[in-house]
C-alpha cells in the first residue's frame, strides 16, 4: 500500500524544544494495566498542562492563513453565546416525553446526530466530580470534500466550523434545558472540558473506536466531530445495536497507518488504563498534528468516511460472516 508522501516527517527543532520531559503516552497510560481515571493532556488550561507551551505554540503556526481565520472568527462568535441561566420549577414528566420532545427540538437544530447515555463518573477527568446523571451525545459530519485536502488549510479550517457548529448545537440544547428548570452543561471542542467524548459516543450507538483512535461511525466513517450536554431531567437511553466487526477490520486495514506522516498509529492492541485498545503514540503524533492545521489524515483516508461507502462495507463484511469466511480474508 502507498505510503505518506509527508515521510519521512522531521519535527521542527523549535517545537520539539517545548516538549516536556513526560512522555504524553505516560500520561495517557499507555501500558498500564490497572483502571485508573484519565489525566489532561491536551486542550486544557495550557498553564496547567505538561504540554502546554506545545498547546501554545500550535496557535502561532499560520497567523495569516484566511481559510483557519475566517472559520475561528465565526467560531469565535458562538463561543461568546451565553446560556441563561436555569429558569423556574423544574417541568415534571415523564423520561419518555422529555427523550421525545428532546429529539423533535433536535431536529430543527443543525446537527447529524443525537444519542443519550447515563454518565459514568470514569469518563471524567481525574480530580473532577459531575454531578449528572445522563449524557446527550451530538453528532457533526464533516465536509468530505474540504476534509480531502488534510493535511493542508482547508481542512483544518473546516474541522473548525465544525466544531463552532457543534458549540453552537449544544448551547441551544442547554437553553432549552435550562429554560425548563433544570441544569444542562454543554461541552464542545477542541477544548476538551472536564470528560472524555469517545466513550460516551460509544454507549449510544454512535460508533466503535478505530484503528486510528477515532470513531468509526457507519454514516459518517471517522469523519465527524462531537458534543456533549450533561443533565439531569429524566430520559431513555439510545440503544446501542451496532453489529458490524470493526475490530476485525482495523486489524486487517492498513491505510492510516499507512498514510500517518510520523507513523503514530499502532499496528496491535495495547493496555491503556487497564483496557486492551487501539492507540495513537502521543509524542509521535502531535509534533506533525502541530505543525499541519490539526493534520486529520487519518480519519480522512479511513476507508469508511468516503461518504455511502461505509454502509457498503457493513454489507460486504455480513455477506462474508453468512458464507462463513473471515472479512478481508
Amino acid at each position: 500500500m502507498a505510503k505518506s508522501p509527508y515521510r519521512p516527517f522531521t519535527p521542527n527543532p523549535e517545537q520539539l524544544a517545548l516538549m516536556p520531559k513526560t512522555s504524553g503516552n505516560t500520561i495517557n497510560g499507555m501500558g498500564e494495566t490497572e483502571y485508573r481515571r484519565p489525566s489532561r493532556i491536551y486542550w486544557h488550561d495550557p498553564d496547567k498542562i505538561k504540554h502546554g507551551k506545545l498547546q501554545k505554540w500550535f496557535y502561532t503556526q499560520d497567523p495569516d492563513n484566511p481559510a483557519i481565520n475566517d472559520a475561528r472568527e465565526a467560531r469565535a462568535k458562538i463561543l461568546a453565546i451565553e446560556v441563561p441561566p436555569i429558569s423556574g420549577e423544574p417541568l415534571q414528566q415523564p423520561a419518555k416525553d422529555w427523550s421525545q420532545q428532546l429529539a423533535a427540538y433536535a431536529d430543527t437544530l443543525d446537527l447529524e446526530r443525537l444519542g443519550i447515555t447515563a454518565f459514568k463518573p470514569e469518563w471524567a477527568y481525574d480530580g473532577i466530580t459531575l454531578d449528572y446523571k445522563w449524557a446527550i451525545v451530538l453528532g457533526f459530519a464533516h465536509d468530505y470534500e474540504q476534509m480531502k485536502s488534510a493535511p493542508e488549510a482547508p481542512a483544518g479550517a473546516e474541522v473548525v466550523r465544525q466544531y463552532g457548529r457543534a458549540t453552537k448545537a449544544c448551547k441551544d440544547i442547554a437553553t432549552w434545558i435550562r429554560e425548563r428548570g433544570w441544569d444542562a452543561a454543554p461541552h464542545a471542542g477542541p477544548l476538551a472540558g472536564p470528560l472524555l467524548m469517545i466513550p460516551p459516543a460509544i454507549a449510544c450507538g454512535f460508533g466503535v473506536l478505530g484503528k486510528h483512535g477515532s470513531l468509526i461511525s457507519k454514516e459518517y466513517g471517522s469523519s465527524f466531530r462531537l458534543a456533549c450536554v450533561l443533565t439531569n431531567i429524566p430520559l431513555q437511553p439510545t440503544p446501542n445495536t451496532i453489529d458490524y466487526n470493526v475490530d476485525d477490520f482495523c486489524s486487517r486495514c492498513q491505510v492510516c497507518a499507512n498514510a500517518c506522516p510520523p507513523e503514530a498509529i499502532q499496528a496491535e492492541k495495547v493496555p491503556v488504563r487497564g483496557k486492551l485498545k487501539w492507540y495513537v503514540d502521543f509524542d509521535k503524533c502531535i509534533p506533525f498534528f502541530n505543525e499541519n492545521f490539526g493534520c486529520a489524515i487519518c480519519i480522512t483516508v479511513c476507508p469508511w468516511s468516503a461518504p455511502g461507502r461505509g454502509h457498503r462495507i457493513v454489507e460486504q463484511l455480513k455477506r462474508r460472516e453468512l458464507r462463513g469466511k473471515s472479512p478481508h480474508r
